[in-house]
């Protein structure tokens, strides 16, 4: 079989390995320069690869083609592959394939959502390991599904997929399915159609039968909606506010209190009880989740505590790409916020977090190329002096206006790419800057 990869991130590396591994004759081929580290790897495997270009003659000749999930739709390779209907597929779903030939009763745990599908992912994964269980983490995050697939054997995959990377899935069957939530993001790429965003969000249960499981959040009006026009094969369990109304988080018979958690706020309670009952579903003990719970530690740029400087904590939310993230995050601190916000933003609406706004937020620095949609959006909270296009600078200004007893938060409820190369840079610029104060 002839296999083309579109793109050699971890994604497309890893599936040539694997590919190279069942034997397939393999191309690997990059419309950018590829990282030395992937070269690298790609040399070690012997895999034939191209950078900063397309041969067309050896993709479009292609049995399969293996496309990374940052390739859209109309780029004109893929409207090439499309035209001769040539199968296009993404890593996980080739991951899956192999996976089911060379060991079919490996379980998998597979979580997306629009926010916190990160925070839940490496929840579940902790739980699962800390209990002793042969487990790994990949998908979106981590090393590669299809690599790990290649290379190791495991028990349990616990995957973060995305809904660029369930586009191109189409056996792929989670076990344990679970979809922390959905809100407007990367409309861009769905023609700025909610349901498109919603319908592929759901394609992680397309595949799944009575025998799997489907976790899902109760009270988001997107999924309400969808699940009352259509049904899915697997048994569902739905987790809502009433899970942890009081002071503790109630999965089945088990209850876990908030304050053994080492991530708080409402959004963080709801992750752990779809952590919590992914685990309850394989066997794991109460004793086993709460050791999972109290050692967890979560990734940078998620509501991440830098310090606290003349009384005033700053907090680096970097991650918060969209506004249900930046909601999450208000409605996790009860001090004043200096509202750190700006970027390029995907298509928000900021009439739905308004209230919120009006409540918990004293004053905004805008970090950002252009700062003029958030003038419009918040024209009481906007100051011309407060506008800035460094994170320095930024963390300057909220040292001068931020007072005794609030919070500043970088949250920023837009992507990064006007000023900075991704939100993890952006973040770890605020965070040397915070440091720096003093």
């Amino acid at each position: 079989m002839k296999i083309a990869i579109l793109g050699a991130g971890e994604s497309g590396v890893g599936a040539g390995i694997l590919a190279k591994k069942v034997g397939a004759e393999v191309f690997v081929s990059d419309y950018g320069k590829i990282g030395e580290s992937y070269k690298a790897e790609l040399n070690k495997y012997e895999i034939e690869y191209e950078e900063q270009q397309h041969t067309e003659i050896r993709i479009l000749t292609a049995d399969l083609v293996i496309k990374s999930p940052g390739i859209p739709d109309k780029a004109s390779i893929i409207k090439k592959l499309k035209s001769k209907n040539i199968e296009i597929i993404d890593e996980i779903e080739f991951g899956f394939r192999q996976l089911q030939i060379k060991n079919p009763n490996t379980k998998i745990i597979a979580i997306t959502g629009s926010n916190g599908k990160t925070t839940t992912t490496k929840l579940t994964y902790n739980l699962f390991q800390s209990a002793g269980l042969n487990v790994a983490i990949g998908g979106n995050i981590g090393q590669s599904f299809a690599k790990q697939v290649a290379l190791s054997d495991y028990a349990y995959y616990v995957l973060e997929i995305s809904s660029f990377q369930l586009d191109y899935c189409y056996d792929f069957r989670p076990n344990i399915g679970i979809l922390v939530n959905i809100s407007p993001d990367h409309l861009d790429r769905y023609d700025y159609k909610m349901s498109n965003y919603i319908a592929s969000k759901f394609r992680i249960t397309q595949s799944q039968t009575e025998s799997d499981l489907f976790i899902y959040n109760t009270e988001n009006e997107p999924m309400q909606n969808w699940l009352k026009a259509n049904q899915i094969a697997a048994k569902m369990y739905g987790i809502s506010s009433e899970n942890f109304k009081s002071d503790s988080i109630k999965v089945g018979e088990s209850q876990f209190k908030k304050s053994d958690l080492t991530i708080q706020g409402p959004h963080n309670y709801f992750n752990a009880g779809c952590a919590i009952a992914a685990a309850k579903n394989y066997g794991i003990n109460d004793r086993e989740i709460l050791k999972g719970l109290q050692n967890f530690v979560n990734e940078p740029h998620r509501m991440e505590f830098i310090r606290t400087y003349k009384g005033v904590d700053y907090i680096n939310d970097s991650k918060a790409t969209n506004i249900d993230a930046v909601k999450y995050a208000f409605m996790a601190l009860s001090k004043p916020i200096v509202w750190v916000v700006g970027g390029i933003d995907k298509g928000n609406n900021y009439e739905e977090i308004r209230p919120i706004v009006e409540e918990k937020v004293r004053t905004i620095i805008c970090l950002a190329a252009d700062s003029s949609k958030f003038k419009d959006a918040f024209p009481n909270l906007f100051d011309e002096n407060q506008t800035a296009k460094t994170a320095k600078d930024a963390v300057e200004i909220a040292d001068r206006i931020a007072k005794e007893g609030e919070v500043v938060l970088l949250s920023p409820a837009c992507s990064s790419f006007d000023l900075f190369l991704n939100y993890e840079e952006r973040g770890n610029l605020f965070k040397k800057a915070v440091n720096g104060l003093g």
